[in-house]
C-alpha cells in the first residue's frame, strides 16, 4: 500500500511538472532602457551655409536656407551666433544697403526681406520661388534674381509698395552677383559656365569670361579685380583686368557657394555648403584659414548596415563607423551625381537616397559608392526602399502613394498603395515580410508587400517621420511634432516614450512639404540608437543601458 501511495504521488508530481513545463513560455525580454542623448556631431552652426556678406561695421554674416537662419561669424575665432533665427532668417544671400538696412533672400518661400537699423523685419517682395542672389547699387537700388526655380533678374522696391520690375529672363542662372566700379552688374551664369556683365537699365548682357564648370559667385576687391568661385572644381579664380584670363588664387573643396571680400583688409571669405565651412583667403599671398568647418553639413535620413551608418547629409552622402566614430565622405553636391540627399535606405548591396527637394531617387553600389541608377520626376519622394525583386518602392508625400518603380530607366511606375496622408518614412521588418510606413497625417501603417494590403498600427501621432525596426521587432518612431522618440508594438500599437524634449522640429514652411530635413532614427548592433535632429542641427546617440 505504501508503495502504491508512493507511486501515485510520484506520478501526480510528474504529471504536474509536465503540465507546468508544457504551459510555461519563455519570459519576454526585458524592455530596453536608454540613457540621455549624447552628441555625436553638433549642434552644428547652421544646416548648410550659403550667402556671405560683410556689413559696414566689418561683421561677417552667413545665411542658411535649410537652417532658416542668418548668423554672425566672428572673423577671428570663427564663433557663430544668431542674427535672425528661424523661420524669418532663411537666407540664400545677404546684402547691405543704406540706413543700416540688411536684406536677404528667403529662397524656398520666394521672399525678399529687409531688416532696418531698429531690428524691424518686413517682406518687400514675395511670390518669386527660387529668389536667390541680391545686391545694392552704390545709390541704394536693390536687385535680385531667381535661380533654379526660375531664371530672371528683378529690381526690387525697397519700400515694398511697387511690384518687382523684371529686367531680363532666361539668362542661364544668374547667381551670386555684384555691381562693378563701372555701375554694371557682374555675375556668373550657373548653367552656362560664364561670367557676364548686365546693364540693368537696358537688360543688355555680354560675356566677360567663359570656360568655368559651375561658376557660383563673383565679387570685386578694393582694386577693382573680379574674383570667381567654381562650385564644381573648388577653385577661387581671379580674372585679369580687361581680359578673360584666369589666375587660380586658391584650390578649395567643391560645393563652394558664395564669397565676400573685405576690400580694405584684402581678405576674402568663401562658403561651402557641403561641410558648413567658411574659409578666409588672404588675397596678397593666397593663404587659406578655416574659420568654420564641420564633419557633417545637415544630417537627415539614416540607414544602418552592420557598424556602418549611412547618412543622407543634404549636401553630401557620408558614412560613419559607429565603433571608431570616423566619418567617410562618399560624395558631395556639384562634384558628383548627388542631388540633395534627404533620406537613406541601405542593405548589404545598395544604398538608396531620395530627395523631395529635387524629386529624385538615386541608387548607389554600397561597396564602391558609385551611382548605378538615378530616377527623376517624383512628387516629393520622402523615402525609398528596394524590394526583393530589385524594383524600388518610393513614398511620394505629395501624391499620398507608394509607387513601385521598375525598368532600366524607371519608366514603369505603379501606385501599389494609395490614400496615405503624406507617406514620409519606411522600414522593413527583419524578413521583409512587412513594410512599416509613417505618414505626416499622424499614422503608422503596416503594408504587406505580397498583396499591398495595409493595416493601421497606430494613429493620433504628431508628425511622425523617421522609422526603423529594432532587433526586438519593435518600431522606433521619431514623433517630431511632440519632440519625442517612441517605441511602438507592431501588432497592437502599444506605445512607450524612449526619449523626450528632443531638439527636432524646425518650423514648417507654407507651400512646402511639412518635413524638411528628415528626423530619423536607427538602431546600432550594440543596441544604441542614433538619430538626427534638425532644430539643433546634429547627429545624436541614445545609449542603451
Amino acid at each position: 500500500m505504501d508503495h502504491l501511495r508512493t507511486y501515485r504521488w510520484l506520478s501526480l508530481t510528474a504529471l504536474l511538472l509536465g503540465a507546468a513545463a508544457c504551459s510555461t513560455t519563455p519570459p519576454p525580454p526585458p524592455e530596453a532602457e536608454y540613457g540621455e542623448p549624447v552628441v555625436v556631431e553638433g549642434p552644428l552652426p547652421y544646416l548648410g551655409v550659403h550667402g556671405l556678406g560683410i556689413d559696414p561695421q566689418g561683421r561677417l554674416l552667413a545665411g542658411s536656407v535649410v537652417g532658416q537662419s542668418l548668423s554672425l561669424v566672428d572673423r577671428e575665432s570663427g564663433a557663430v551666433s544668431p542674427f535672425v533665427g528661424p523661420p524669418a532668417g532663411m537666407a540664400d544671400d545677404v546684402a547691405f544697403g543704406p540706413d543700416g538696412e540688411v536684406a536677404w533672400t528667403a529662397y524656398l518661400v520666394g521672399e525678399l526681406r529687409i531688416r532696418n537699423a531698429a531690428g524691424e523685419i518686413r517682406t518687400v517682395a514675395s511670390g518669386l520661388p527660387g529668389l536667390n542672389s541680391l545686391a545694392y547699387t552704390e545709390d541704394g537700388r536693390l536687385f535680385a534674381t531667381q535661380v533654379f526655380m526660375g531664371d530672371a533678374l528683378y529690381e526690387i522696391d525697397r519700400g515694398g509698395e511697387q511690384p518687382p520690375r523684371k529686367i531680363i529672363e532666361g539668362m542661364g542662372g544668374l547667381n551670386g552677383f555684384e555691381f562693378g566700379p563701372d555701375g554694371h552688374l557682374y555675375g556668373p551664369l550657373w548653367f552656362k559656365g560664364e561670367v557676364v556683365r548686365v546693364n540693368v537699365e537696358s537688360g543688355e548682357m555680354d560675356t566677360v569670361a567663359d570656360g568655368f564648370r559651375i561658376p557660383a559667385a563673383v565679387n570685386f576687391d578694393g582694386q577693382g579685380r573680379l574674383y570667381v568661385v567654381d562650385s564644381a572644381t573648388g577653385e577661387l579664380l581671379r580674372l585679369q583686368p580687361g581680359t578673360a584670363e584666369k589666375v587660380r588664387v586658391a584650390r578649395l573643396k567643391p560645393s563652394l557657394d558664395n564669397l565676400a571680400i573685405d576690400k580694405q583688409a584684402g581678405l576674402l571669405y568663401v562658403s561651402n555648403m557641403a561641410d558648413n565651412s567658411i574659409q578666409e583667403v588672404d588675397l596678397a599671398d593666397g593663404r587659406v584659414r578655416d574659420l568654420v568647418r564641420t564633419r557633417l553639413a545637415a544630417p537627415s535620413g539614416l540607414a544602418m548596415v552592420g557598424d556602418q551608418l549611412h547618412i543622407a547629409d543634404t549636401f553630401a552622402y557620408r558614412v560613419m563607423d559607429t565603433v571608431s566614430g570616423d566619418i567617410r565622405e562618399v560624395g558631395r553636391m556639384w562634384a558628383s551625381h548627388l542631388e540633395y540627399p534627404l533620406n537613406a535606405w541601405a542593405d548589404e548591396q545598395v544604398v538608396v537616397l531620395s530627395s523631395w527637394a529635387t524629386g529624385t531617387v538615386q541608387v548607389f553600389d554600397r561597396a564602391s559608392g558609385e551611382m548605378t541608377h538615378g530616377f527623376h520626376d517624383f512628387q516629393a519622394p520622402h523615402d525609398a526602399v528596394q524590394l526583393a525583386d530589385g524594383s524600388l518602392l518610393v513614398a511620394e508625400l505629395a501624391s499620398g502613394s507608394l509607387l513601385r518603380v521598375s525598368g532600366e530607366q524607371g519608366e514603369q511606375r505603379e501606385a501599389v498603395v494609395v490614400a496615405l496622408a503624406g507617406p514620409a518614412g519606411m522600414a522593413f521588418n527583419a524578413d521583409r515580410s512587412t513594410l512599416f510606413v509613417t505618414t505626416a497625417g499622424g499614422s503608422v501603417w503596416a503594408v504587406n508587400p505580397a498583396d499591398w494590403s495595409k493595416r493601421r498600427v497606430r494613429d493620433g501621432l504628431a508628425m511622425p517621420e523617421g522609422i526603423s525596426v529594432s532587433a526586438a521587432g519593435k518600431l522606433l518612431v521619431m514623433e517630431v511634432g511632440k519632440q519625442r522618440l517612441l517605441e511602438i508594438d507592431p501588432v497592437d500599437g502599444a506605445t512607450r516614450t524612449l526619449a523626450k524634449d528632443l531638439p527636432v522640429g524646425l518650423p514648417a514652411l507654407e507651400g512646402l512639404p511639412p518635413t524638411g530635413v528628415f528626423n530619423d532614427v536607427v538602431e546600432a548592433a550594440n543596441g544604441d540608437l542614433f538619430f538626427t535632429a534638425d532644430r539643433d542641427a546634429g547627429l545624436y546617440r541614445l545609449p542603451r543601458r
